[in-house]
């Protein structure tokens, strides 16, 4: 089982980015699949989930989709600020034995 997240970089203050976290191994559509931030010396934070096609977030600019067939699931931020700036980690989710995460891909917001 894999967990690849990709599209993270370098953005300046105000724009947008997508995230992918593509699964190797699990079919994605029978799990709960969410994303998590750790900012530079805090706690690692919820930032949004899906499953069974209905997303929750805990703000208004990020936004989950996902794509069953290319087994994909991608997180939009919009209107990124410093704040955003953290590792953003890919999390799948199917009870307590089966629990995945991804290595993680940075963001970075420059002003």
């Amino acid at each position: 089982v894999q967990l690849v997240e990709s599209g993270g970089g370098l953005v300046q203050s105000g724009g947008s980015l997508r995230l992918s976290c593509t699964a190797y191994g699990i079919p994605l559509s029978l799990y709960y699949v969410a994303w998590y931030r750790q900012a530079p010396g805090k706690e690692r934070e919820f930032v949004s989930g899906i499953q069974s096609g209905k997303m929750e977030t805990v703000k208004g600019r990020f936004t989950l989709t996902r794509d069953i067939a290319a087994k994909t699931v991608y997180l939009q931020i919009s209107n990124l600020a410093s704040e955003d700036t953290a590792v953003y980690y890919c999390n799948a989710q199917l009870g307590p034995q089966r629990d995945f995460w991804g290595q993680g891909t940075q963001v970075i917001v420059s002003a």
